[in-house]
This record gives structure tokens, sequence and C-alpha cells, in this order.
């Protein structure tokens, strides 16, 4: 079933038909320009979110940081990100093979389809041409007969005049002829012409037009194929990524499980821990004995009550050290352990003594000791006191206790590396 056989006489609808077939590509294309322009939005929209919510370089260090729900918060932003990425690859290539391709397959189409309607219209033009000489001659063969049949009866009417000269008689039978002639020349013109359209008619009807009918359905034919073509890439695309997307996804289900309640416990514990000790007992303080008042505040700087903790002045830091006491580098010694003072005016603290800084660096003696191997290692790298015991450039005394004491063992770690990386080099 072809379109030059069953529809030899509907050029028209052949013609609307093509144009409408034509206009859908155009429709199809515009289509998803805007789903691409959606999808670069909505790309965009999402890294703009996930940097939105992205911590900045310098709040990297925060000690919530290290908690497990705000790693997991991070690591579903970069997953976001990399969403966001395939978001834009979707629209790239629909845009790369839908739009651009079936834009370019389409003008080619049109310039067929015009190259065929024109030779449509030429063949057209040259069968009403033929017409036209057709009818040309046919009148002409009319006009002529009857101008003969005039003629004949003029010759026979003065053959019948007895009056009329045999003169006039043989002009009249002359002139007759003549006309015969002419008619039987117009005539055989006429039957020529005729023969001629019939053919180019034939022609036209049975090789021409249905020629073209069939090349204009094997053009909306290809049309139809490729914009079918371009369907099935619409959602191909987006499938070609989805394995990709579904990784992201999987990263944010990954995140949520990482997190660790108990694990972000135990570091707010590890990051936030004073060391002091409970408040103890009030003791009784007998002015009667002449016992100062002073020397009763056994505990430096740790709470006396719960209004200490919760009251009004729990906005205030009642940490060991005040930056007031702060010992000056200077005149002490490194890990070195302070002679304690006698107590003057009462007893000590049960656990820090007088002194709480000689009571930190004793515990850090305890739990950060350089380590010699030999003295023949020393004489190797060639030991210099401040090569093992570095000199601390700071008390960290607006610390709490705890945290004081993991500083200076990081402190001293560091130098240790340091020390021990020079004396290989050496």
């Amino acid at each position: 079933m072809d379109w030059g056989t069953e529809l030899w006489d509907q050029y028209d609808i052949i013609e609307k038909h093509t144009q409408s077939g034509l206009e859908l590509v155009e429709k199809y294309v515009k289509f998803v320009k805007e789903r691409t322009e959606i999808e670069q939005n909505y790309a965009k929209q999402l890294r703009n979110l996930s940097k939105k919510y992205n911590p900045k370089r310098s709040g990297k260090d925060e000690p919530e940081c290290r908690l497990s729900s705000y790693q997991s918060f991070v690591d579903i932003l970069n997953e976001m990100n990399d969403y966001a990425g395939q978001r834009e690859l979707i629209a790239e290539n629909m845009m790369m093979n839908i739009c651009i391709d079936l834009t370019k397959y389409l003008q080619e189409l049109k310039q067929e389809r015009k190259t065929y309607l024109l030779d449509a219209k030429k063949a057209q033009q040259n069968l009403e041409s033929t017409y036209k000489q057709l009818d040309s001659s046919k009148k002409r063969f009319e006009r002529e007969w009857r101008e003969a049949e005039r003629a004949a009866q003029y010759a026979e009417k003065t053959d019948q005049d007895i009056n009329a000269t045999k003169a006039d008689v043989e002009k009249a039978k002359q002139q007759a002829h003549m006309r015969a002639h002419v008619a039987e020349e117009c005539k055989n013109d006429y039957a020529a012409q005729l023969q001629k359209y019939n053919k180019e008619k034939n022609q036209f009807y049975f090789s021409d037009m249905p020629l073209i009918f069939n090349k204009l359905q094997d053009l909306d034919e290809r049309r139809v194929r490729k914009v079918a073509q371009g369907y099935i890439l619409f959602s191909d695309t987006e499938k070609h990524v989805m394995p990709i997307i579904g990784k992201c996804l999987e990263g944010i289900t990954k995140a949520g499980t990482n997190v660790d309640e108990k694990n972000d416990s135990l570091i707010v514990i590890e990051q936030n821990k004073s060391g002091f000790e409970r408040p103890g007992d009030v003791e009784f303080e007998d002015y009667s004995q002449g016992i100062n008042r002073a020397s009763s505040d056994s505990s430096l700087g740790t709470p006396k009550g719960p209004m200490d903790l919760l009251g009004k002045n729990r906005n205030k830091n009642f940490w060991l050290f005040s930056k007031k006491s702060k010992l000056s580098t200077s005149t002490l010694p490194p890990f070195s352990t302070p002679p304690v003072p006698s107590p003057a005016n009462g007893p000590n603290s049960p656990k820090f003594g007088r002194d709480p800084l000689s009571y930190c660096l004793k515990e850090i003696n305890k739990t950060v000791k350089p380590r010699i191997s030999s003295f023949r290692t020393l004489r190797r790298s060639k030991f210099t006191p401040d090569r093992i015991m570095p000199t601390v450039t700071e008390d960290f005394a607006h610390l709490p206790p705890e945290q004081r004491r993991k500083r200076f063992a990081t402190e001293t770690r560091g130098h240790l590396q340091r020390a021990a990386k020079g004396s290989r080099s050496e």
C-alpha cells in the first residue's frame, strides 16, 4: 500500500500531512529543550543548596565536626552535589542527542520535501501547458471547420445560381477547397495535440505523481521513525545515569547508617570533660578557734554547689586556672615538679594540693615520657636536653585540668616527633 496508488488524487492532503509531521518534530524539539532547562535549573539549585549548608573551611575544625551525625550530613551534601552533576549530564545528553540531532535532521527533511513539492508543481505545470495547447488546437480546428463548411455552402450556392459567371463559381470552389484543406490540417494538429496530452497525462497520473507521492511517503515514514527514536532516547538518557544516581542515594542511606549515637556521646565527653571533682561536703568552720576563712577553700576553682553549674553564674568559667593565676613559662622548668608550698592557712586539697599545676605536670609525666633506647643512641644523635624535654611555649592555663593535660600531651608528642626527625636527619 503506497500513497502513489491509493492517494493519487490527494495532493493537498499529502502536502498538509507532511507539513503537520514536520511541525510535530519541531514541537518535540522545543519540549525537550524546555525539559533540559528544567534539569539545568534543578541541578543548579541543588548545587547551591549543597554549597549553602556545606561547612566553610574555617568551620571544619569545630568540635562538632568529629560527630558522626555531622560527618554523615556532610556526606549527604556531597552526594547531593554528585546527584546534581548527574542531572546536568541528563540535560547535556538530551540537548546533544535529541535537540541538536533532530533539528539538523528536520532541516534536511524540509529541504527534501520542498524539492519533491517543486517537482510535483513542475509536472503539473507541464501538463497544464500541454492542455492549453490542446485546447487551442481544438478551438482552431473547430473554427476552421466551420469556415470550411460555410465556404462549401457558398460554392454550392454559387454553382446553382444562374446569374453567376463561370469565374465566380470556380473562385467559390477554390475557396471552399482551401478552407477544407486548412480545416483538415487543424484537425490533424488537434489530433496530435490530443495524443500528446493524453500521453503526458498518463505519465503524470501513473508515473510522475505516484513517484513523488511515494517519495513523500518514504520521507514521512523516516520522519516518524526518527522522532520515535527521539522518544526512546528521552527515556534512555535518564536510564543511563540511573545506576550512578542509585549509588548517590545508596551513599545517603549509608551516611544515615553510619551515625553512631554512642560514639558521638563519647566524643562529647572527650571534648568537654573538665576533670574537676564533684564538690564535697562543706566543712565546719569554727571561728572560735581562730581559723582563717580563706583557708577553708580547699578546692581551688571547683564548683561549690549547684548554683555554680546551673544558676546565674552558669556562663562563667569555673576552671582551676584563671588567667590571673597563669604562671610564666620562663620561671617554670618544663615538666619539672615545683616545690609544694607549705600550707600556711589550712589543709591542701585532697587531690590537687595547693599547686594544681604541679599535679597536672605530674599526671603528664605519668602518661607521656620520652623513650631513650640507649646511651649509644644519645651520643649518635648528639643528645641535648631540649630535644627530649622541649620547652613548653604555653601552659594552657585557660583550659580545665583534663583538657589541659590532653593539650600538654599533644604538644609534647609533637615536640618529641620533631626532635626524633631532626636527629635522624643529622
